[in-house]
């Protein structure tokens, strides 16, 4: 509607020719219009004050977490400073709590404000990678065929664990507890229960093929790298799974936030708070959760993972820039689905 429709106008029988009667008239439709005016402007708009809000958050997490890093690479002796490695420890955790928000509000942010923010993580991942070097020194690694100590799928770990890191990404897991370097065997992990001493933040699973991976209750985060062939079913997870160079697998996970790297030919059951994030992969399928196992709902509940918000479908293409549908990724289709996989049962045969 026109604004000026909404003031009122001259009675045109009515009688005018009073001077002053008409000055009184034009300043009322004066004020009137000015006070519309006025609230046009300052009207709230809840969104821009959502985006801003975090922004602010998220710039004062960056700002701290870049100056206790500043700091820590400027102590004089490092070497002899035993309080440097649980510094760098807690800068790992406010990172990953900084991955989580972003994560949880994904999908309320405009698509680059959460891009930007998503490279700003890596590169503060990466400054945590070389502050980490230059302070406590470590041995090298590199992805190579070892031999590691037989385990059951009863075992919660691999004993011989290797340092992992990612460089393209800049994701780093040391001494984590996981799988790895196996090959057509069945492994199961329930987290939580009984025999652990203490609260798993981060598993791993790499270099992995023809296997079935069982992960059942909540854990903070997951980091896949190098699997081929293999089935992967996952509980809960609390912030965020990254899965690097995967090729004909299977996986089923709910996660608040889920990138996936150089993955191909593979299918993806997912429950997710944010867009999950594809790059460099291709023949890649999406399709719902359809994970169960005993107590699944509650730890649903508890990683905030008990509702369907369907960003399964809402796939990122990172390196798709074009507005049509990006040809790396689609929809799988319903009757090439698999039906609920119920993974509480240990027996092998699902």
């Amino acid at each position: 509607m026109d604004s000026d429709n909404q003031f009122p106008k001259p009675d045109p029988n009515s009688d005018h020719s009073d001077p002053t009667l008409q000055r009184k008239h034009a300043a009322m439709i004066e004020r009137l219009s000015n006070l519309h005016q006025t609230r046009l402007i300052r009207k709230p708009d809840p969104e821009s004050n959502s985006t801003a809000s975090f922004l602010s958050r998220f710039s004062e997490s960056k700002n701290s977490i870049e100056s206790t890093l500043t700091r820590i690479r400027q102590t004089p002796d490092p070497h002899s400073d035993p309080t440097l490695k649980p510094e760098l420890d807690n800068v790992s955790m406010s990172i990953a709590d900084l991955e989580k928000l972003v994560a949880e509000n994904t999908f309320s942010l405009p698509s680059y404000e959460v891009r930007t923010c998503l490279k700003t993580i890596t590169d503060l991942k990466q400054f945590v990678e070389q502050v980490t070097g230059e302070v406590i020194p470590r041995k090298k690694f590199s992805f190579k065929n070892k031999s590691t100590k037989k385990i059951t799928t009863q075992n919660d770990t691999v004993s011989d664990v290797p340092n992992v890191e990612s460089k393209s990404t800049g994701f780093r897991v040391l001494d984590s507890p996981g799988f790895r370097g196996k090959e057509n065997e069945v492994l199961v992990k329930e987290f939580n229960k009984g025999n652990d001493n203490e609260e798993i933040r981060e598993f791993v699973l790499s270099e992995l093929r023809g296997c079935e991976v069982r992960l059942m209750g909540c854990v903070r985060a997951l980091f896949v790298h190098k699997l081929i062939d293999c089935k992967v079913y996952v509980g809960p997870i609390f912030g965020s799974v990254l899965i690097e160079e995967a090729m004909n697998c299977v996986f089923v996970m709910a996660s608040h936030q889920i990138r996936i790297h150089q993955a191909k030919g593979c299918d993806f059951y997912l429950r997710a708070r944010s867009r999950p994030i594809i790059e460099d992969s291709n023949g890649v399928r999406f399709a719902p959760y359809c994970l169960k196992y005993d107590g699944i709902e509650k730890d649903l509940e508890e990683a905030n993972l008990g509702e369907e918000t369907g960003n399964w479908s809402n796939v990122d293409d990172f390196k798709w820039l074009r507005a049509v549908q990006s040809p790396n990724w689609s929809i799988l289709p319903e009757i090439e689905r698999l039906g609920i996989i119920d993974i509480s049962n240990r027996d092998p045969k699902i």
